[in-house]
């Protein structure tokens, strides 16, 4: 409860808050509703991302999938967080920060609970499995309440910083998801969580794991979080419908920077489903053979050459990109945005350029694949830097573009549209090769280094922020 005079509650909501008036912000407030929020939304991307390390391993477990249904389901998540984002945008008004903070959490706990079920036993139909994946997009689609609602909380000064913050250590869960899930699966935990399973791969020994125990451990951190939610959060009431939301449609910046966005989380949550997939893909994974020559049906075993361990480099793409969105984010709030979004494209198309050769893997030796798969790794982890650079400017632009009322329906939007990412990576990577692909990715990222300087980086500028 806030002992400041000016700013009294009623109930959940407060009454008389403005945080650009320095004498009656209460700061402490504001950070404990950041540090809250934050933890839940660290969570909603662990379930957001479960499946991508779950359904790689659904048909070694026992079940029978075709690579089109395995790709579907790691594919939905994105697909339902693009679709859910445009709902979650206009809550925080309606339901306050408390409500949808504590609601979302209780949410994640059913396709948590159900995908921790249903490994234990391959018999699930396949539109069970779908109608998990499609729930798991929640996870997806709570950011664009749970930033425009954070930024209601601080000045405009502080914004890039509370928005970084918040961003980027929520999309740690990505990180988290995939570093921990290797581990968790590698013993039992306690009796009543279930039995294990068998790991089948051709030409390996049978590998006992437990692979409920990815999904379960999560459930007692959403209980804790929905707890802390609802008894210490509060919400700030904002005097606006879902139709004076929605105009920010007519406002040409809205536009501008929804492309922005895409160059950047959209960048950064497509790679990060499919990062482990491409690797695997072009580099081999464990000890199968390496994907050369005429698309994947031609595999050729190179003497003295040892594929990657996917598992072991699939989280540093995500770490990279949710620590550079939080390193860089008090940088912007000092220099501005425009001119972070404006390196962080400039980087996007060198990074990319970089990448590009290493596409198309040189199998004449295992030599010319080590040196190619090196040159893929670092070229992906630079992708990774460039769009979290991106991701946490963006966000200190939007606060400073538009007016306070619409900011929030800014921000819910562009992260609705980014969201779609895994979902349109996928379909890019399967409809055309990774190298034309990314050649599209260097023209998006073109586009939006114009669209930056013209708009927001030059001098005499016309939205300078």
């Amino acid at each position: 409860m806030t002992t400041n005079a000016a700013t009294r509650t009623k109930g959940e909501w407060l009454e008389g808050w403005d945080p650009e008036n320095e004498q009656t912000w209460d700061k402490a407030l504001a950070w404990r509703t950041l540090w809250i929020t934050t933890f839940s939304l660290t969570m909603c991307f662990v379930a957001w991302f479960l499946p991508s390390a779950i359904v790689p391993k659904l048909n070694p477990i026992g079940y029978n999938f075709s690579h089109s249904q395995l790709y579907w389901l790691a594919s939905i998540p994105g697909l339902a967080a693009g679709l859910l984002r445009i709902v979650w945008m206009v809550l925080p008004p309606i339901m306050g920060t408390r409500k949808m903070v504590t609601l979302t959490s209780l949410l994640l706990i059913a396709p948590i609970l159900g995908w921790g079920v249903r490994v234990q036993s391959p018999t699930a139909p396949y539109w069970e499995l779908l109608t998990l994946a499609f729930l798991s997009g929640i996870g997806g689609g709570a950011f664009s309440g749970f930033m425009p609602s954070t930024s209601y909380f601080f000045p405009k000064r502080m914004q890039g910083t509370a928005l970084g913050l918040q961003a980027g250590i929520g999309n740690f869960g990505v990180s988290l998801v995939q570093l921990l899930t290797p581990w968790l699966i590698g013993f039992g935990m306690v009796g009543f969580l279930g039995g294990s399973q068998m790991l089948t791969f051709p030409g390996k020994p049978d590998q006992e794991v437990w692979y409920q125990n990815a999904a379960f451990v999560w459930i007692p951190l959403l209980l804790i979080i929905a707890f802390f939610s609802w008894t210490f959060l509060k919400s700030v009431p904002m005097t606006t419908n879902i139709k004076q939301q929605f105009d920010i449609f007519n406002n040409q910046d809205t536009w501008w920077m929804t492309l922005l966005y895409i160059m950047t989380f959209g960048t950064f949550s497509g790679l990060s489903a499919q990062f482990g997939l491409l690797m695997a893909n072009l580099y081999g994974i464990g000890n199968t053979a390496i994907v050369s020559g005429e698309g994947a049906a031609a595999k050729v075993l190179i003497e003295g050459y040892v594929p990657p361990d996917v598992v072991k480099y699939v989280f540093l793409g995500p770490l990279v990109g949710a620590g550079a969105r939080v390193v860089f984010s008090p940088l912007t709030d000092r220099m501005g945005g425009a001119i972070w979004s404006l390196i962080s494209g400039i980087g996007l198309v060198g990074a990319i350029a970089y990448t590009i050769p290493s596409l198309t893997p040189d199998a004449t030796s295992a030599a010319t694949l080590h040196a190619g798969f090196n040159q893929f790794l670092y070229g992906m982890l630079a992708i990774f830097l460039f769009s979290g650079i991106g991701n946490a400017s963006t966000f200190k632009q939007m606060p400073m573009i538009f007016e306070r009322r619409q900011a929030g329906g800014v921000i819910g939007w562009t992260a609705a549209v980014a969201a779609f990412g895994p979902f349109l990576f996928g379909v890019g990577l399967t409809i055309m090769t990774p190298t034309v692909f990314y050649a599209i990715g260097i023209v998006w990222a073109i586009m939006c280094i114009v669209v930056t300087w013209m708009r927001y980086a030059r001098p005499g500028a016309p939205k300078p922020s």
